[in-house]
């Protein structure tokens, strides 16, 4: 048994060791991306432009639904960030402007505030609600998992900086995974408690059918 558990122990620090070694994973976005993250490119195809990314200079499109404009530099943008854990995010929202109701699956979430004030909340698994108002310098982290959202309650246009502890957080829009789809309208109206008007009203609106 403690032959056994030496050799488990000698082959964890040879696999650790061994993965200190790699300094880097730059994405190959031409491979298939599995529960792991996208496989290498080669060493030797790898430049300095793989570990930069200028995209978040400019707004990301804007959406007149949600009055705001979210840019993402997420691992399928920025293939430098493959395998470290980490991504970036630019949102710039307008007065009223509102980043809705959603979660990441993959990744807890930090904002910066750069510009304007933004009401920000967060609902825990228990349905305790935690809302903040934030201004210029203020920085509010999100769970992973945990439904959030950001408010630009403020008079002038607001850009916040977001940050992922993941290269490929995911999301899912509240709002869009109810009515966006294709789920009969009486099973939203049984599972929520709206009505049939405010329903099909809803997925008129989001995109939705049946």
């Amino acid at each position: 048994m403690l032959h056994n558990i030496l050799v488990l122990f000698s082959f964890l620090l040879v696999s650790s060791a061994h993965a200190g070694v790699v300094d880097f994973c730059v994405a190959d976005l031409s491979a298939p991306q599995g529960p792991a993250g996208y496989s290498c490119k080669p060493p030797a195809e790898v430049t300095a432009d793989d570990f930069v990314y200028s995209g978040l200079s400019v707004p990301g499109n804007y959406s007149s639904l949600f009055n705001a404009a979210i840019n993402i530099a997420f691992v399928d943008q920025f293939p430098g960030l493959n395998g470290l854990g980490l991504s970036m995010a630019r949102a710039d929202v307008n007065p009223g402007g509102v980043v809705p109701m959603h979660h990441h699956p993959g990744a807890s979430e930090t904002i910066l505030i750069a510009k304007g004030t933004i009401t920000a909340g967060l609902i825990s698994s228990d349905n305790t609600v935690y809302l903040k108002t934030l201004n210029e310098g203020d920085i509010m982290v999100f769970p992973q998992g945990l439904l959030h959202f950001q408010v630009n309650t403020g008079k002038t246009q607001a850009l916040f900086w977001v940050s992922f502890s993941s290269s490929n957080p995911g999301l899912q829009i509240l709002s869009n995974a109810l009515f966006s789809n294709n789920l009969p309208s009486e099973y939203i109206e049984k599972t929520t408690f709206l009505d049939d008007d405010e329903v099909k009203r809803l997925k008129a609106l989001l995109g939705g059918s049946g």
